[in-house]
């Protein structure tokens, strides 16, 4: 047997490089302008977040306050303009609420949520809450709603027209700039915080009512007790 030939031995040879890293004056520099646009970045971010949602007045981004800031007495209420039972109610409390506001005993938050909108063709819940939210910067919310309630179209139909939601707001007091209001869309994110901050709250069903953050009972009785015990 011949014997294997001999095995080579390749050799590698390492070139090693100098590599020199960034300047501690470099790196403070990257540091500083990344610090820079992060801030500016987050500035736009907040901006933009707060110009998202532009509240009617009088309002916050949950809902719409009538009555004195003062008032012993906070009555909240989730409602819907297209909720057949939300009207009921109204009818029943409403003129008792309008005294209890006169008088200074209790002021309150209406929540125009948009939870019905798979029950119309046009999304009737979001643009009542919209047209809701109009009446409000013209200062006629509680009437507004009341002549909502009244005109309130029957479910799985399409809703009163804009047309006739403006003319109810005129009725209602809305001077000129309501319908250019309506018809723009102009709280559109509103409508859409609302019913955003009426899920977060729990709320399942409308009406929904506190008072001083207690859930009651959706009757006149209920609400005369829980208002009446907040009184001095």
């Amino acid at each position: 047997m011949s014997a294997a030939p001999p095995r080579r031995h390749r050799r590698h040879t390492a070139v090693t490089a100098t590599r020199r890293g960034p300047s501690t004056a470099m790196i403070a520099a990257v540091v500083v302008l990344v610090l820079f646009a992060g801030g500016i970045g987050f500035g736009l971010y907040r901006a933009q977040r707060a110009d998202a949602i532009v509240a009617p007045a009088g309002a916050t981004a949950a809902g719409v306050t009538v009555g004195q800031p003062s008032a012993p007495a906070t009555v909240d209420i989730y409602l819907d303009f297209q909720c057949p039972v939300c009207r009921a109610y109204e009818q029943q409390v409403g003129p008792a609420l309008d005294r209890m506001v006169a008088a200074g005993q209790a002021k309150v938050v209406y929540h125009p949520a948009a939870f019905l909108d798979r029950y119309s063709s046009t999304q009737y819940s979001t643009r009542s809450s919209q047209a809701s939210a109009c009446a409000a910067d013209a200062g006629v919310f509680p009437q507004y709603a009341r002549a909502l309630f009244a005109n309130q179209p029957p479910e799985n139909a399409a809703g009163l027209p804009d047309s006739q939601l403006i003319s109810l707001g005129r009725q209602a007091g809305a001077g000129d700039d309501f319908a250019t209001c309506v018809q723009s869309g102009r709280y559109a994110g509103w409508t859409a915080s609302v019913t955003d901050a009426a899920s977060k709250a729990g709320v399942s069903a409308t009406p929904t009512v506190l008072v001083n953050g207690t859930e009651i009972s959706r009757t006149l009785p209920a609400l005369v007790a829980a208002v009446s015990a907040t009184q001095g």
